[in-house]
Parts: C-alpha cells; structure tokens; sequence
C-alpha cells in the first residue's frame, strides 16, 4: 500500500511539471520595442511634467554664481555679538548634594565645570548649608554669588 502511496504521488508531481512547463512555453513571446527619443525630446518630456533640465555646464555656471551670493548672507551685517542674561530656576529638593547642583548649573550654562563647582563650595565650607528650596540665579553673577545664592547660611 505504501509503495502505492509513493508512486501516485510522485505521478502527481510529474504531471504537474508538465502541466506548468507547457503553459509556460506555449505562451506567445511579447517584445517590447523602445523608441530612442532625442535629447531635446526627453528635455521637452521632463520640462512638461516640472522638472527642470539643465546641461552640466550650465549647472556648474549656476552653482559658481550661488556660492558668492550665499557667502554674502552668511557674513554677519554687525559683528558685535550681543549675549542675552540668562536667569535660571534651580529646584533644590530633599537628598540633592553639591555636586547635584552643579550637574543643574552645567545644564544651564551658568557655570563651566559641577566637579571644580563641588570642590569649591567645600572649600568654603557651606557644603552643609544646602537647603530645599527654589532659587534663581542668572549668567551675570559671579562664581561666588552663585554659591551664596544657593548655599544659604
């Protein structure tokens, strides 16, 4: 019965080779024939449907001519540089320790370096003066306002 089985199976696997290979072959061939357009066609083609078509040379040209004009806007009209003051709110919470300050203060911009900030708030002595509390300091002050805004005592 197996050997039965097996046979009629791979009958059905032959036969559907030749089934397909026979649809596949008996198809009519299809050629497609291109027509070689001119390049003013294919210019006029492309112009029709928006873009825009520019030989290299041309577009060498354009681009020299778009460098001095763009260098032109890029140049500053004034070449003073005014910094605006900025006033930053510092939200000291239970747990915070100096160095936890200085990560905010970094964040901020208003001082350059949390490790130097630390090391300096202990070299003064109020590391155990911080207190929870909200307080607001700005760009402009000094290095040692900042700690005594801060660092109440």
């Amino acid at each position: 019965m197996r050997i039965n089985l097996l046979s009629s199976f791979a009958a059905g696997i032959l036969i559907a080779t030749v089934i397909c290979a026979a649809a596949y072959f008996s198809e009519p061939k299809v050629k497609t024939v291109y027509a070689e357009l001119s390049e003013n066609e294919m210019a006029a083609q492309l112009e029709s449907k928006g873009y825009i078509v520019q030989t290299k040379d041309n577009y060498e040209k354009n681009l020299k001519n778009a460098k001095p004009t763009a260098e032109k806007q890029d140049s500053p009209k004034d070449n003073s540089t005014t910094k605006g003051v900025t006033k930053v709110v510092i939200n000291v919470s239970d747990g915070m320790t100096s160095i936890d300050v200085g990560k905010a203060l970094v964040t901020a911009k208003i001082i350059p370096n949390a490790f130097k900030f630390s090391q300096d708030v202990q070299k003064k002595g109020v590391e155990n003066n911080l207190r929870p509390g909200v307080f607001v300091v700005d760009s402009e002050m000094s290095y040692d306002q900042v700690i005594s805004t801060i660092f109440k005592k």
